[in-house]
Formats: C-alpha cells, sequence, structure tokens
C-alpha cells in the first residue's frame, strides 16, 4: 500500500501541495520576509523525503508534472505587461535603460564574479539567471548547460536580499525617485522583491513589476551571446 502511495504522482504533487500550504501559514503567522513559502516549502519537502529515506526520484514523479507548468507562467507574464500598459507607456524609455542596465550589471557581475573565483562552466550557467523569475531563470540556466537546482536556489537568494535590504540599499544610494526604486529592485529581486516595493509604493510596486518581465526578456536574449 505504501509502495503504491510513493510510486504514485500524486505523492509528489501532495507533498508539494502541503508544503506549499504549510509555508503560507507559517508565513502569515510569523510575517517575516525570510520565511517565504517557496523557501519554507522546500525546506519541509527536503526534510520530509530525507527523514523517511524516500528517493528523490519517487517524489519526481509527480513534482515532474508542476515543472510542466513553468512553461505556460513564463507566458502567462505577458498579461503583467498589458495590465501596467499605461504605466509602461508613460515611462517607456526609462524602464528599457533601467531594465537593460540592470540586466547587464547581472550578467556582467556573475560573469565577472565566476572567472575571480574559477568556477566550473555549468555553475557559471547555472548562476547566470539569479535576477530573473523562476521560470524563466530555469530555462535559461538550462539553455546555457546549468543545473537547475543550483539556478532555483541563486534565484531564491537574490530575492530574499532584495525583499529584506531593498529599503536600505535605496536609502544609501539616495534613490528617492519612486520609478527608479522599484524598476532596480525588480531588475535585482523579480517576485520576491516586487512584493516588498508593493509595501513601499503603489508605483514602486508597478515599476517592480514591469521589470521582472522586461529583464526576463533582456536577460533571456542576453543569455544567448554568452
Amino acid at each position: 500500500m505504501l509502495e503504491a502511495v510513493l510510486t504514485s504522482p500524486f505523492f509528489g504533487l501532495g507533498l508539494s501541495a502541503a508544503a506549499w500550504c504549510a509555508g503560507v501559514w507559517v508565513q502569515k503567522k510569523t510575517g517575516w520576509v525570510l520565511c517565504n513559502p517557496l523557501v519554507v516549502a522546500g525546506v519541509l519537502i527536503i526534510a520530509f523525503l530525507s527523514v523517511f529515506h524516500i528517493p528523490l526520484s519517487q517524489y519526481n514523479e509527480g513534482a515532474e508534472i508542476i515543472k510542466m507548468m513553468l512553461g505556460p507562467v513564463t507566458a502567462v507574464l505577458a498579461l503583467n505587461i498589458y495590465h501596467q500598459r499605461e504605466t509602461l507607456k508613460e515611462f517607456f524609455w526609462p524602464v528599457l535603460a533601467g531594465c537593460l542596465a540592470g540586466s547587464l550589471a547581472s550578467l556582467g557581475s556573475v560573469l565577472l564574479l565566476c572567472r575571480l573565483f574559477r568556477l566550473e562552466d555549468a555553475l557559471t550557467a547555472s548562476l547566470l539567471p539569479k535576477s530573473v523569475t523562476t521560470a524563466i531563470a530555469l530555462g535559461i540556466a538550462e539553455s546555457q548547460g546549468g543545473i537547475q537546482g543550483i539556478a532555483a536556489v541563486a534565484v531564491i537568494l537574490a530575492g530574499l536580499v532584495g525583499a529584506v535590504f531593498a529599503p536600505m540599499f535605496a536609502k544609501w544610494f539616495r534613490v528617492h525617485d519612486p520609478v527608479a526604486e522599484g524598476l532596480a529592485i525588480g531588475a535585482c529581486s523579480h517576485a520576491l522583491g516586487t512584493t516588498k516595493a508593493m509595501e513601499i509604493g503603489e508605483i514602486q510596486g508597478a515599476m517592480s513589476s514591469i521589470a521582472i518581465c522586461v529583464c526576463g526578456i533582456f536577460t533571456s536574449l542576453l543569455a544567448l551571446f554568452l
């Protein structure tokens, strides 16, 4: 009976859903940014599989179905730009310039540090898309010969850093313009940072939301030449 459950695709799906719900509950109870549902869910799943000695391959029977949805989710990001089209029209050139600068800075810094520390090509490819949303980052990492698991962790860490320290960085560098602040947050820390940008202000949240999509497009195109 137990073997039938563990080998069923519903095991991976059910465990993922339960871990996510637990992560949402923990985040609501604590209110801590570090208790992001994605992080909590990942830790719970790893702990569950480790404690009960369940092979990752059995979990992936159902988890692969979730992975299949990354493609449609990436396409749905276009709706975000559509909903923010009026804001995008108003700040079209600043948005393009800011997102292009953010994408170049992200890719350039990763390449420089990886070359400096002489990391393997696979690790470099995994870290390159750290500042774009997971759905896009995994595709870029895979196309460059990277490791998707490492890419996912890098994306989460970049998002958490932005969500926690974005207000402090804006104060240190005297970024007072809401458009610039929102673009910077979205370009560096994607969706996790955008949740903080929405707390800071309406314009910051809108610009950060736009930056997720535009930076994803720029990073995907620039990665083709690396």
